[in-house]
């Protein structure tokens, strides 16, 4: 495996890259053999968008050889009106999840190619956990039902799906996983 420090964002530098990274992934660039084989991203941020979103809660990032080459993006309820795409997510989570609750959506997860299979979307999440477990009580995230491979690696590191939904002509299903300790 290849050395891999999983932390927060701290720098310009690091949104930036996290950017570059999206863009090579998004469902827009990519074949549809590859989108099926790899799975894709779809919402597309700007940079001060991002950066919005991290001062709120940092970032995750897994860096090697000081790029960065994954991401899990913190996104607070604050920026439900922020990205179009998304809205009909955050309606979706309030209207399916129990009152009280305390969640974060994880905006988006994205690993670089010669990274995957190698455990860097469930370190990824397991830094998340480990860092917001002690202030939210789930993190939820949403997968576009077309996207086999992620929507079987969040089920595999324990995500339930909480509601599917359609909006434009897409499936959804938004998942949630509890990240609180059990006593």
């Amino acid at each position: 495996m290849k050395n891999i420090i999983y932390k927060r964002i701290e720098t310009t530098e690091e949104l930036q890259q996290i950017l570059e990274l999206q863009e090579l992934n998004l469902s827009t660039s990519i074949s549809d053999q590859e989108k099926k084989k790899e799975g894709f991203v779809t919402v597309h941020h700007t940079f001060e968008i991002l950066k919005l979103m991290n001062n709120k809660c940092a970032h995750i990032i897994a860096k090697s050889n000081n790029r960065v080459v994954g991401y899990a993006l913190c996104m607070a309820k604050d920026f439900k009106d922020e990205i179009d795409v998304l809205k009909p997510m955050f309606d979706n989570i309030e209207d399916n999840i129990r009152k009280g609750i305390k969640y974060i959506v994880m905006g988006q997860i994205c690993i670089d190619k010669s990274y995957r299979k190698q455990g860097v979307f469930k370190s990824l999440y397991s830094r998340m956990k480990e860092i917001l477990k002690h202030k939210y009580d789930c993190i939820v995230t949403e997968v576009d039902s077309k996207n086999e491979r992620s929507l079987g690696a969040h089920l595999s590191i324990g995500f339930k799906i909480l509601y599917s939904y359609s909006f434009n002509n897409q499936d959804w299903k938004i998942l949630s996983w509890n990240i609180k300790e059990v006593s």
